[in-house]
């Protein structure tokens, strides 16, 4: 699913922007994540991490902290402190829009700012760390041969990772006065720890000091050969399923599943201007346009649907005749395109189109057997696919009757 964009307040008033990844069907639990220094939400890893975690069940909040990305605020006023705060109102805004996080994740001094910040956030119960710092003031190193300037002048800018940032005096002392391994002992919550041995930027020495700060539970998984900024997609997504795992025993109970036992039901979700989320029996589906129209594309559209509804239908029929005649019928898929064509254009409609005139919608279908078939099977698979139920709702027309339902039966729905 595309990640929903939003917007809220930050520590210090400016407004922060954030993406929401979720899941196709329910949620299983939320996760707030916090980026690395200098980072932003969209880093390969914080996406890649993030977009993983959702396609597993869980929603998950990726935001720039004040002065980084899209969000606004001077990066120059800004130190772990304040990036502590914004995490706090990012769980303030999830518990008040959606579900407040059980778990927590960061990475780099964004796993730093999730220990700090983990208990301040009670329904959080667990925390995942990627290669993070145990010492705050670590990150004082990758601009060392500033610190005089800074502490002097009161702001230098420095380069990291290619880029210039204001680093202030502020930042400095607020990096010196943190002692996170307190933090870590007095967690009371279940600790995950991800560090690559081969972590050139923060070393494996951190993930011991933190591993051995901490109570139980805790874990520790090595990363092999990653990279601190985790830049293989592969690993981001080796970590996001160890994380899915290893989280999956302090999630809520499992919400039952909602269940509509008449036809389907069909709601705005609220979340955009088009999205609608769709409950058939026990599935759970999304209707959305495209970002072209004004929506998310966060789902099919209705027509999409109603192609999808053709092509299934389709193989559906297929594949019964082959199980009826006993046929070794190989795969079978179907393409399906649809646009609205003038009718004297459709040359290739059929009776369908007699009588008619303006636009007509066409949907053109494309079927695919695998393996070898003579021409007799080839035209008698076409008079069968033609015999799909839908196919023939589509080509004869149906009765749709609308109304209004009561005010009792919307507040029973």
């Amino acid at each position: 699913m595309t990640p929903l964009r939003l917007t809220f307040p930050g520590s210090r008033g400016h407004t922060l922007s954030a993406r929401l990844d979720q899941p196709a069907g329910p949620v299983r639990g939320y996760a707030l994540f916090a980026h690395c220094f200098t980072c932003s939400k969209d880093t390969i890893a914080t996406r890649s991490i993030a977009g993983r975690l959702a396609s597993l069940g869980f929603g998950v909040l990726r935001f720039d902290f004040t002065g980084l990305g899209s969000s606004e605020g001077d990066f120059a006023s800004t130190h772990f402190t304040s990036n502590v705060e914004d995490l706090i109102r990012a769980a303030d805004y999830m518990r008040d829009h959606f579900e407040a996080p059980t778990v927590l994740i960061g990475h780099s001094l964004g796993g730093s700012a999730v220990l700090a910040a983990a208990h301040r956030i009670p329904e959080a119960r667990a925390v995942a760390t990627i290669g993070a710092p145990a010492d705050i003031a670590h990150v004082l190193e990758h601009f060392q041969t500033r610190i005089e300037d800074i502490e002097r002048d009161g702001v230098a800018t420095v380069t990291l990772a290619g880029r210039q940032f204001p680093i202030s005096r502020e930042l400095v002392e607020d990096a010196r006065g943190h002692a996170l391994t307190d933090h870590v002992a007095n967690l009371r919550k279940a600790l995950l720890i991800l560090h690559s041995p081969f972590d050139r930027v923060v070393g494996i020495d951190h993930a011991t000091k933190l591993f051995v700060a901490a109570k139980h539970p805790k874990s520790f998984v090595s990363l092999d050969t990653a990279d601190h900024l985790i830049t293989d997609r592969r690993d981001a997504e080796y970590i996001a399923e160890v994380i899915a795992a290893w989280a999956s025993r302090y999630l809520p109970e499992e919400k039952p599943v909602e269940i509509w036992k008449s036809g389907i039901l069909v709601y705005e979700t609220g979340a955009s201007k088009y999205q609608n989320a769709a409950i058939a029996g026990r599935h759970h589906l999304l209707a959305d346009e495209p970002e072209s129209v004004g929506g998310l594309d966060s789902g099919p559209t209705p027509y999409n649907y109603i192609a999808i509804a053709l092509g299934a239908c389709t193989t559906m029929t297929l594949r019964m005749y082959a199980e009826y005649k006993k046929l070794a019928l190989g795969r079978v898929s179907v393409s399906v395109n649809h646009g609205k064509v003038p009718v004297e254009h459709c040359e290739d409609c059929g009776e369908v189109v007699k009588g008619r005139t303006g636009k007509i919608d066409r949907f053109e279908r494309t079927i695919t057997v695998e393996g070898p078939l003579d021409p007799a099977m080839r035209e008698k698979l076409l008079e069968i696919a033609n015999k799909c139920p839908v196919h023939k709702t589509l080509e004869s027309g149906a009765a749709v009757v609308t109304k209004l339902a009561e005010i009792e039966e919307v507040e029973q729905a």
